[in-house]
């Protein structure tokens, strides 16, 4: 169907499925992370980890917890909402829930970065690399989609 002959409805259906899809991706890398998080501290080495290590490791795992929460919550959110006409209200909340959840992702991937470089390299490196990997996740995910949306709108003003 044409983008342009959408009712309203059909335009928050089509959006709403493109979310979840969007979502899918994230998903896998957070349930991959969370499950590496988790796993970590049963390892015998962990034992030898410095307080630093291990208040960067909690912090990993909350975040990793966290994002694994706000990407999953778009399904029971919807399977409470459902046929209760509220799908403009869905929309919007799943996108809240994303982007929240991609920034605590963002959060749990440079805080495991930073274990797990601090362990190889030492605390020094380990910041400085782990700082970069964050701002190379937040070009992409944030500040890149944010300049495309600034020329998007110029280019329609056009």
């Amino acid at each position: 169907m044409n983008t342009e002959q959408e009712t309203p409805h059909q335009r928050l259906t089509r959006n709403y499925g493109e979310m979840l899809q969007e979502i899918r991706v994230a998903q896998t890398g957070v349930q991959f992370l969370l499950a590496f998080l988790l796993a970590l501290a049963f390892t015998p080495r962990f034992a030898e980890t410095t307080e630093f290590e291990r208040t960067v490791y909690v912090v990993a795992l909350l975040a990793g917890a966290a994002a694994t929460a706000l990407l999953i919550a778009p399904a029971p959110f919807h399977r409470l909402v459902f046929r209760r006409r509220l799908k403009r209200h869905l929309v919007a909340v799943t996108a809240w829930f994303t982007l929240c959840g991609l920034g605590f992702l963002v959060l749990s991937l440079g805080a495991s970065m930073l274990l797990i470089l601090d362990v190889v390299l030492g605390t020094r490196q380990a910041v400085w690399l782990s700082a970069g990997i964050v701002g190379w996740f937040l070009v992409w995910w944030f500040a890149a989609p944010m300049a495309s949306r600034r020329m998007g709108k110029r280019h329609q003003a056009d």
